[in-house]
């Protein structure tokens, strides 16, 4: 109810600032800003704005709140402010960062900036973000956090409760200690919630959990996500190649790791961005679009100049330019929802080597059946609009063949693409359209000539 509640309030005064800013009372617009939204509230309403409202709003923003706004804005936007400050702002600004959260902004910096900006920072805090900064942003060493609190397994709990009193605070989404050697080996993990149940008198050694498997430094942040996903984790340790402990990953980092993912898949499918501006000038948008629209018409072309080779067959029977749109279309959508399962699949770990062959035979039969029930009802409508029994068995033929072939192409494509580190999603409907067309008119005009030459 509270949850419900201050959600509601927080549209109020969104709604309320948009009021103040369109009438211009700009000090109105600084007292709500700064006193009523949350830092995620405010990066909302920058990404909302249009550049030049954006501009005003950011720097009505109060100095202390710019780091946490900072952090819920998109890498686009975020680039963009970043790029207006120097080091030592940007200094002042990243002061209470964590290391992972200051490793993803520093990534989007040139490099002279950012060894100014490290250049400021104490020793401590520098390893620290440089040991994040050493892997790619994709991977869990580009995820992890460094600040974590570990025990060693032949302390009591008694001494680990103590130890955990002297601490101000514990770093954000603790729920478990991580328990190492002498040697910063990973051991287990010991849950604050075993800790407040458990005899103070006993070890660590006989309550922790060394059932949790420690991620590898060097896996993929989709795999990342998948196994908090599986495992219903709230944190997990990262390890280098010799299991010593490096940080840990916290929900809050798959959370952004899984949402990135999903845009990232939505937004490909039309070539663009998953950081992609919803506000961005028309200059930098239309530069943006115009590649893919681009490849788009040579893909047009290749399909054009597979139609001109029977340009003597259309002319002598014009249904055939009634009709092969239809052939192309079906192809293309059948192709569609192949693609899109096969790259889901594969995006949360369901597909492999073992059972891909199953699947490439599941979308045959289901390819044929739609194939052939399809089949059947265009034939009979283009029998009876062009009052041609040869015709609906010639474009009947032609979608049996082209539902077949996106059921390969979906299938086999994406997989092919992986293999080859293209990125499925941005180039699999591209190619898969293309394909479809192609074998669509060739199936339906080769077999008009065949048939009507």
């Amino acid at each position: 109810m509270t949850d419900i509640l201050e959600k509601s309030q927080a549209k109020q005064r969104l709604r309320s600032l948009s009021e103040a800013l369109d009438s211009g009372a700009l000090k109105q617009v600084s007292r709500i800003l700064n006193g009523g939204l949350s830092p995620s509230d405010i990066a909302h309403l920058l990404e909302s704005s249009p550049p030049r409202q954006r501009a005003l709003l950011w720097n009505l923003v109060e100095k202390d709140l710019e780091g946490e706004v900072l952090q819920y804005l998109n890498d686009d936007i975020r680039a963009y402010f970043l790029s207006q400050l120097n080091a030592q702002e940007l200094a002042d600004i990243i002061e209470d960062f964590e290391s992972d959260d200051l490793a993803d902004l520093l990534q989007q910096l040139p490099d002279t900036v950012i060894q100014e900006v490290l250049d400021t920072m104490d020793e401590q805090d520098r390893l620290r973000v440089e040991e994040v900064l050493s892997y790619p942003e994709d991977t869990a060493g580009g995820l992890m956090n460094t600040d974590t609190i570990t025990v060693r397994p032949d302390i009591s709990i008694d001494v680990v409760l103590r130890y955990l009193r002297r601490h101000r605070n514990l770093p954000p989404t603790t729920d478990s200690l991580i328990v190492v050697s002498r040697r910063d080996e990973f051991i287990g993990v010991l849950p604050i919630t075993r800790i407040l149940v458990s005899n103070p008198a006993a070890t660590v050694r006989e309550v922790m959990d060394t059932d949790i498997e420690a991620i590898p430094v060097t896996m993929s942040d989709s795999q990342v996500a998948t196994m908090f996903e599986r495992y219903d984790l709230i944190s997990a340790p990262v390890v280098n190649e010799e299991n010593r402990l490096l940080g840990r990953i916290t929900i809050d980092d798959v959370v952004d790791v899984i949402r990135e993912d999903a845009d990232h898949s939505l937004m490909s499918m039309a070539g663009l961005d998953e950081d992609e501006d919803t506000f961005a000038p028309v200059w930098k948008t239309t530069r943006r679009r115009a590649v893919w629209l681009g490849i788009n018409l040579i893909t047009a072309f290749t399909a054009s100049a597979v139609i001109g080779l029977f340009e003597a067959t259309i002319s002598k029977v014009v249904a055939l330019a009634v009709l092969m749109p239809i052939v192309a279309s079906m192809g293309g959508i059948a192709g569609s929802q192949t693609l899109t399962l096969v790259i889901r699949g594969m995006a949360v770990g369901q597909i492999s080597a073992t059972n891909v062959g199953w699947l490439l035979n599941r979308e045959f039969v289901v390819g044929a059946l739609n194939g052939l029930f399809w089949a059947a009802v265009v034939a009979t409508a283009a029998a009876i609009w062009f009052q041609d029994m040869m015709l609906g068995a010639i474009i009947a033929a032609a979608l049996v063949i082209n539902l077949l072939a996106a059921a390969f192409v979906g299938t086999m494509l994406p997989l092919t693409l992986k293999k080859l580190d293209i990125d499925p999603a941005l180039a699999g409907s591209v190619i898969l359209t293309t394909v479809t067309d192609v074998v669509g008119f060739m199936a339906f005009l080769g077999l008009a000539t065949i048939f009507y030459a």
